[in-house]
């Protein structure tokens, strides 16, 4: 339990904030020293080796502590950092290193009592750096970490050193190692002094393996050694921000925070820092003043000069007050966040909507699948396993393999190796024997769950399995098992738990939000008389637990309670169990998610006499153990059925194929086929008539989307195996299309889909990418003869540059190629009337992808035999040439140009709003811009819009399903594979999150918001931008900008400025190279989930910071309850991006590139005024209370 150390730096940092300078290295670079440097006084000589030159020179490292002292600061490194027996056994000193780092704690310890007084104290800090191994990644094992962290450590302490400071974190693994060794150096010494442990953030936002920040403090929290948490090096301070804001909001001890001076930056040819002593200042002034971050620090590149700085710009002031540190602070209980860690991310014990799942499907007891893959040492399978659990809804892992006749120190070790890097869901170490548990918690870099403690055979094994629990930073699962047995009665169960509450907490120390105690569940099916009111005393006891214990956590193996049944009865049972369980409040479970069955999908009486059955509800002449049984006595679970297409010809086995997008036994299929039919056969009459079905299914809501692109991975497969067999002349094509996005426009997830659908049934596609210029789209189609070209665009934008490329079409005489027009921003009216007024060949338009496959059906066989080309419309149906057509009118509208028929109100026009005037305006935590990185992804991913993703994005749609028949086909379908997704988006690090948004002065000027870059000395300063909106013509005659503070109410004495946020989010550009390969690699389906997961991702993270922004603005207090209300809007303001209704002039956005600077992460505009990557989005944020979407017309 963490009680902050007795020591008097510790009670300084109480009074103050300090300074530390940490730069020895890149100090020592800066140099330039040579060999002669690195030569002792009796001539040996370890060139290169920066710890050598305490012993050969130490007059140059005196010199840089002279120099940081003589400042101000308050401590100054140890040049010890890579005295680590791996690092110096490069110099053959690996056996000198107790030697080396005494001796460095004595030279800076000489400097440091030159400017130590007792009004102002000085410390020197010795530094340990993380080595060049990886345990993670196997490359060292723990003990011999520990080891040489136990002899660096005790070095410093006998040279006088006054912390220990593990920095430059890049294995969580590696860094509990090294606090365990300065713990066994504190025993040995007899001497405890403070301990900094500094994780490493990389520019991608997460640890060198992949750790976020909120994984590196659950990780670290529980270690009691710590009594510092911070982040040094890798990055400058400003792309720190987000993550010494999560320290501060969050972290119980003092925040330490060491940035580089910036990203090195090439400079004649030399890699150089080029922070200013002022940006130093003025970053770390809001790291203590905003965040309250207790020590200022400085790692590679920070200069004498910036802590000079930093000293005259924040002072000796006292630490700000955080709420998180209320105990450290003010000797005031501090709330903990108990959680539990994978190597990559946290996961809370307390779930906000749900139970806290453990999986139980990787138990040889319990599962004889896995049992089967452990015995074959499958790790492959074991690893699918785990991870198909996370796919299922659980949240950690429960791993079991202590099996009879089995060595299950070897089998962990051989899991664990396996599961610590490939699970990105937290592990349950499931195990009797300490030295099994012992072997997995020294291999686990995160912050596991150890199931179990008990006192079966009294004190003896708890005490043994305890101060591994506590070494290694892990939570518990406690039984209620005594010396007496398993405990039955509500007051046994409790006795036992208070017990082990006495042990765990008060006399070892553990939190108590890591303690999750197992009241047990007995089985309710055997009808014995005494299980048959096991159910309420396991109830009532976690009643009574939570009641006396409010920060302890309680657990349940579920699956226990209808042992013996039939599975569609243990199904019921379990599901009821689990949810009685929560309302007397379970906080977690160990089940199989995917058997857990929501309330309203149970028949009621099926529901009625499960709970009848476990509250013992007996009476005359009804037993509910009898009835629930008679219930199930003729239901069985139910199974997936599939056609049987073993009995069917070879031909229709193929076609079934196809239409179940079915490739297991595929080329066996296709090879007995070969024996009747010729390749080309095939695929025209077998394969495509199966493709023609799907069309039809889908055309008819029959078939979703996902399932249509697996049936064209089977096909895209059928013929590349065929393609061998065939002759070139035989591989002839139903026609050759050119696909592409137009110029500027950066989506093409409909594009590929065109293509996708055309190529696999029968047609040559040749795609040219998003962004392509008319003469790219012309040079292609006169190169291959194509036979007709697809033009795609989603943006309103594109609709004008589609106009424009038929016109050019026109121009250059090639108006015998048909165009087909597809896009989110068309109208089929647009292109049937206006564009086929325009164009002098003939032009389609296609709602989707089979709408396009069937006009080219129609087109191309008519162009290749020289007939007329119909006049299509919806769906392929024909229509005659002569026939009069009748549409509303259409117009493209420039916005600005009003209505150009008549003389009626333009949208630029100005009217005086009747919006409200007199709002409070909010104070912004800044001004300015500021980057955020880092973001932990299990954070972002509960914005996700469900339905937008599913119902739009990957078109599940309802079809003729009731609405329960969609929830459970959802449920059981659909959430799997958003589930899988996003696990494998943390694992494979395939989302890079990002942020620039900022606070801006502004004021309107009539439909005009002028936005000032900053605020100086209470005033707008620097070159403004002016941002143009439209106002409606009709209606309220509404614009943007009425909802700020104008120009004439600041000239009239009125607030002199108003205040606008601004915000532009991405997923970086690895979201879309992925995409790209999957496309490539004819993983259709992935490919869609995949680019529908990660542009909804963006707008997830959009509406996350959006709620942020509220927060700081401190206008959050009228949000609606849920995701999904703020999902309808449910909040006080607006977001506002450009290119929807109210604001649809893209171009606008260059006003907004210019002030937030998006290339700081990546973004930047198309020439269309697009941000790229594809997947990232901006907004205009409005305080304003009236402010809400509306339409501009």
């Amino acid at each position: 339990m963490y009680r902050p150390l007795d020591h008097p730096l510790m009670h300084r940092l109480r009074e103050q904030v300090l300074y530390s300078a940490g730069p020895i290295g890149s100090t020592l670079l800066s140099y330039n020293l040579g060999p002669e440097a690195y030569v002792a006084a009796d001539g040996e000589a370890h060139d290169g080796c920066p710890e050598w030159l305490n012993v050969s020179n130490p007059a140059v490292l005196e010199k840089i502590y002279h120099s940081f002292y003589s400042v101000g600061v308050d401590a100054v490194d140890s040049c010890s950092f890579g005295a680590n027996e791996g690092g110096l056994a490069e110099f053959a000193l690996a056996d000198r290193t107790r030697e080396l780092t005494r001796l460095a704690a004595e030279v800076i310890g000489r400097v440091r009592d030159q400017y130590s007084t007792p009004e102002h104290p000085r410390y020197a800090f010795g530094t340990m750096g993380p080595g060049t191994k990886l345990p993670s990644l196997g490359h060292i094992g723990w003990d011999e970490l520990v080891r040489g962290a136990r002899e660096q450590a005790i070095g410093l302490i006998e040279g006088g050193i006054d912390v220990l400071k593990v920095e430059t974190c890049q294995d969580l693994l590696q860094t509990k190692a090294a606090l365990a060794g300065c713990a066994e150096a504190f025993e040995a010494t007899g001497r405890r002094i403070p301990v900094i442990a500094s994780v490493t953030i990389e520019t991608t936002g997460t640890m060198l393996l992949g750790s976020d920040i909120a994984c590196a403090l659950t990780t670290l929290e529980p270690i009691d050694i710590v009594d510092i948490i911070g982040i040094n090096c890798a990055t400058g301070p400003e792309q720190m921000i987000e993550h010494v804001r999560y320290l501060a909001e969050h972290s119980r001890r003092p925040v330490f925070i060491g940035p580089n001076a910036g990203l090195p930056e090439v400079v004649d040819g030399q890699a150089c820092y080029t922070l200013t002593p002022e940006q130093f200042a003025k970053h770390q002034t809001v790291f203590a003043e905003e965040f309250g971050t207790n020590i200022v620090a400085g790692c590679c590149g920070t200069t004498p000069a910036m802590f000079e700085a930093a000293i005259a710009a924040i002072g000796r002031r006292g630490p700000k007050f955080r709420p998180a540190a209320a105990e450290f602070l003010r000797g005031v209980r501090s709330p903990y966040e108990a959680n539990v860690s994978s190597l990559y991310t946290s996961v809370p014990i307390e779930q906000d909507i749900s139970f806290l799942v453990i999986g139980e499907r990787t138990n040889a007891t319990g599962s004889r699948a896995f049992r089967d893959l452990l015995l074959a040492e499958d790790l492959d399978g074991i690893v699918a396993v785990a991870r198909e659990q996370a796919a299922e809804g659980a949240h950690v892992i429960d791993v079991m393999v202590d099996y009879v006749g089995r060595d299950g120190t070897a089998d962990m070790e051989r899991v664990a190796s396996a599961l610590r890097t490939q699970s990105t869901l937290p592990l349950v170490f499931d195990s009797t024997e300490p030295p099994v548990i012992e072997t997995a918690l020294k291999l686990y870099g995160g912050k596991a769950i150890v199931n179990s403690i008990n006192l079966e055979d009294g004190e003896r094994k708890i005490r043994r399995v305890l101060p591994l629990i506590r070494r290694h930073g892990a939570a518990a699962i406690a039984l209620t098992i005594d010396e007496e047995g398993q405990a039955r009665t509500t007051e046994w169960k409790l006795r036992v738990a208070r017990r082990i509450y006495d042990l765990a907490v008060t006399e070892y120390g553990m939190e108590p939000g890591d303690l999750l105690f197992d009241f047990l569940t007995f089985p309710l099916s055997g009808g014995q008389e005494d299980l048959r009111k096991d159910a309420m005393e396991t109830f009532n006891a976690i009643r009574q637990m939570k009641a006396e214990y409010p920060e302890v956590h309680t657990t349940l193996g579920v699956s226990n309670c209808s042992f013996g049944l039939k599975p569609a009865a243990r199904r019921v049972l379990n599901s009821v169990f689990l949810y009685e369980a929560i309302e007397h409040g379970l906080d977690s479970a160990i089940v199989n998610a995917k058997q857990i069955l929501p309330l309203n999908r149970i028949p009621e009486e099926q529901l009625n006499t499960a709970r009848d059955l476990i509250y013992d509800r007996r009476r005359e002449g009804y037993d509910p153990l009898h009835h629930f049984i008679w219930l199930f006595e003729n239901v069985e679970a139910a199974k997936e059925t599939k056609i049987d297409r073993s009995k069917l010809p070879v031909e229709q086995r193929l076609q079934q194929r196809i239409i179940d997008g079915d490739r297991r036994g595929l080329e066996d299929d296709l090879d007995e086929a070969m024996g009747r039919f010729d390749p080309l056969t095939i695929i025209n009459e077998h394969l495509l008539e199966g493709m023609r079905v799907v069309g039809e299914l889908f055309g008819s809501g029959k078939m979703q989307l996902p399932f249509v692109l697996q049936s064209a991975e089977t096909m895209k497969q059928s013929v590349a195996h065929l393609e061998p067999f065939m002759d070139k002349a035989e591989g002839s094509t139903k026609g050759k299309v050119v696909l592409a996005t137009v110029r500027g426009d950066v989506h093409d997830i409909g594009k590929n889909l065109v293509d996708i659908i055309l190529s696999n049934n029968g047609y040559t596609t040749y795609n040219l990418g998003i962004k392509q210029p008319i003469q790219n789209i012309i040079e292609k189609a006169q190169e291959v003869e194509a036979d007709a070209i697809g033009l795609s665009g989603l943006l309103v934008k594109s609709t004008v540059v589609m106009r424009e490329d038929l016109e050019e079409l026109n121009s250059r005489e090639l108006f015998h190629f048909p165009v087909i027009l597809g896009g989110a921003a068309l109208t089929r009216r647009y292109v049937e009337d206006d564009l086929r007024s325009i164009y002098k060949g003939t032009v389609y338009y296609a709602q989707d992808a089979f709408e396009g496959l069937a006009t080219l059906d129609k087109v191309v066989p008519a162009a290749r035999e020289g007939r007329p080309l119909p006049l299509l419309t919806r769906g392929g149906a024909e229509i005659a040439r002569t026939e009069d057509q009748v549409y509303d009118e259409v117009r493209v509208t420039v916005p600005g140009s009003g209505d150009e028929s008549g003389g009626g109100p333009k949208t630029t026009d100005y009217v005086k709003s009747e919006v409200a005037r007199d709002v409070p305006i909010p104070t912004p935590p800044f001004w300015g811009s500021r980057i955020v990185r880092g973001l932990p992804l299990r954070d972002i991913f509960p914005w996700i819009n469900e339905i937008q993703l599913f119902r739009g994005q990957w078109q599940y749609q309802r079809g003729d399903r009731n609405e329960a028949e969609y929830e459970k086909f959802v449920d059981d379908e659909v959430r799997p594979v958003f589930r899988r997704w996003a696990e494998r988006a943390i694992a494979d690090q395939l989302l890079v999150p990002q942020v620039v948004y900022g606070y801006f002065p502004c004021l309107a000027d009539k439909n005009e918001l002028i936005c000032w870059p900053e605020l100086k000395d209470g005033k707008p300063a620097g070159e403004p931008v002016r941002l143009a909106y439209p106002r409606q013509t009709t209606g309220r005659r509404q614009c943007i900008a009425d909802f700020f503070r104008s120009v004439d109410e600041a000239r009239a004495g009125g607030p002199q400025y108003d205040v606008v946020g601004m915000s532009l989010v991405t997923m970086g550009d690895r979201a879309s190279e992925f995409a790209k390969q999957l496309f490539e690699a004819n993983e259709y389906r992935d490919y869609l989930h995949w680019h529908g997961f990660s542009v909804e991702s963006a707008e997830a993270l959009a509406e996350m910071w959006h709620r942020r922004i509220r927060e700081e603005l401190g206008i959050a207090g009228k949000d609606g309850p849920d995701h999904r209300s703020l999902f309808q809007a449910h909040y006080q303001g607006a977001r506002y991006s450009f290119g929807y209704p109210a604001c649809p002039d893209l171009e606008e956005q260059t006003k907004m590139a210019a002030l937030l600077q998006p290339e700081r992460i990546g973004v930047h505009l198309s020439e269309t005024f697009m941000w790229h990557p594809e997947q990232s989005t901006s907004a205009v944020i409005v305080h304003h209370p009236e402010a809400r979407y509306f339409v501009v017309k």
